[in-house]
């Protein structure tokens, strides 16, 4: 074929596509899935398939729903943030010390899950002399609840408010005050342990402040001043952060390690499109292959490929490959993919004998034999071209295919664990019972994202199909 021939035909390809609306709509969605999978670390962040697999994302509030859902709720949930050294106000204390100054805007009827401060670098030639700190929080009604006292500070120091137990304590005292509770010895035992310390540190002051006080917006002040005992103390604050972990997180919200739903879907972009490419080109090009030679060897070999043909097409391809992965523990994504090729091209090549059947009888082979070409001259250079179109558009069809098997075997806990894909937060919902719990949330967005991918694959591939097969366009 020449080269004019070939521009010729992509041009009436791109004429006949433009009244393809489906196939426009498979297209665009395509090209949003490539733009994903190639931009993912700058979307999100590089180092998320390191640590997928691998740690708790402590920096993230566990099983949260995206911020957007406060849009259409009658609560307001507290948001997540994270606050570094430039969004405090730092003063040095005469005599050896700082002064930190965190200043938090409560607008909302839920407040933070905990507030957690970190990244203290405390230097001291004597450990018993190590600075001291004492965090004191003045809330918008001016009373003050003092949280933490002289309590001595190292480099590995990390306050967690909610669960600290001198600032439930402290709290305690402090709601106990302001209520005017009587309250005998065990009930006393059982309101400390039972009471969630946020809510009370961000709700009004009244009698009720035990049951469930009304939130109590405004700007809450965390003073907290550090003091150093001796001059050989040095506090290094560079790397301090103050984490308000919110009720809500992201555009997608958290699963139980606190990973970022988001970032996984993104990610997952890359070894969805990556697998079922991957399977789709070589299985419909094994099947295009062994389809034409089937056909135009005919006789025995014809016979003995379509036997060997059937007996791949009977085989149960997902109970095998279950046993497999059953046996192996875990596949990797290429062992995925190659059996998955494996068993994909039988289909193919069925419909490929039959096409390349009808093709060499037809008159221009017969001149081409009768000029003198060869076997491999007649294959590729006569019947192939004539079947190229039918294998497009199953490459296109093929993908979902590919993408829904690795879906399942992930989902089943047979996949690539250090992986992150579509099916493996499936499998990770499962066992945590997001179902059950309602964290929807964590189980939709990996199911529509499944569909998706299908969704253009097949659009795209009903296009291809209306087009390159002439008995289609009239449906």
């Amino acid at each position: 074929m020449r080269l004019e021939d070939v521009v010729d035909s992509a041009k009436d390809f791109l004429y006949e596509f433009r009244y393809q609306k489906g196939g426009i709509l498979g297209f665009i969605l395509l090209i949003l899935l490539i733009l994903a999978a190639v931009f993912a670390p700058n979307i999100t962040s590089p180092d998320v398939p390191e640590r997928w697999s691998k740690e708790f994302w402590v920096e993230n509030p566990p099983n949260v729903p995206p911020t957007w859902i406060n849009y259409f709720s009658s609560e307001k949930l507290a948001p997540h943030e994270i606050l570094s050294l430039d969004d405090m106000q730092v003063e040095e204390l005469d005599g050896g010390g700082v002064l930190l100054r965190i200043v938090y805007k409560n607008t909302y009827d839920v407040p933070p899950k905990d507030i957690i401060l970190q990244g203290f670098n405390v230097s001291s030639s004597d450990a018993r002399n190590k600075p001291l700190m004492t965090i004191t929080l003045k809330r918008p009604d001016g009373s003050e609840v003092v949280l933490i006292e002289d309590r001595k500070v190292s480099s590995n120091t990390v306050i967690q408010i909610a669960t600290n137990t001198e600032v439930r304590k402290n709290v305690f005292e402090w709601a106990k005050k302001v209520s005017g509770a009587k309250l005998s010895p065990s009930e006393e035992i059982k309101l400390q342990a039972l009471m969630d310390t946020m809510k009370i540190l961000f709700g009004k002051a009244d009698e009720n402040i035990f049951e469930g006080t009304s939130p109590l917006h405004g700007d809450y002040v965390f003073e907290v001043k550090i003091t150093y005992q001796d001059g050989d103390n040095t506090l290094d604050l560079s790397n301090l952060t103050a984490i308000f972990s919110g009720r809500t997180y992201g555009l997608m919200g958290t699963d139980s390690k606190g990973r970022d739903i988001w970032a996984g879907l993104v990610w997952g972009t890359r070894v969805s499109l990556s697998v079922g490419i991957a399977v789709a080109v070589l299985s419909v090009l094994i099947g295009i292959v062994y389809g034409v030679a089937s056909a135009y060897f005919g006789g025995w070999k014809d016979e003995a490929l379509q036997r060997f043909n059937e007996f791949m097409f009977s085989m149960p391809v997902l109970p095998i490959l279950i046993l497999l992965g059953a046996y192996l523990g875990h596949m990797a994504l290429s062992q995925i993919v190659l059996l998955l090729v494996l068993f994909g091209w039988v289909g193919v090549a069925k419909v490929a004998r039959s096409m390349a059947l009808q093709i060499k009888e037809q008159t221009f082979v017969e001149a081409a034999r009768a000029l003198g070409a060869g076997s491999g001259r007649v294959v590729f250079k006569h019947i192939m071209p004539q079947i190229m179109p039918y294998a497009f558009s199953q490459m296109a069809l093929s993908v979902p295919y590919a993408v829904m098997t690795e879906a399942a075997l992930s989902f089943l806990g047979i996949g690539d664990p250090t992986a992150v894909t579509w099916g493996q937060m499936l499998y990770d919902a499962q066992n945590a019972g997001a179902t059950i719990n309602g964290y929807w949330w964590w189980v939709i967005p990996p199911g529509l994202a499944i569909a998706l991918v299908g969704l253009a694959f097949v659009l795209i591939g009903v296009a291809l199909d209306r087009i390159l097969n002439p008995r289609m366009r009239t449906l």
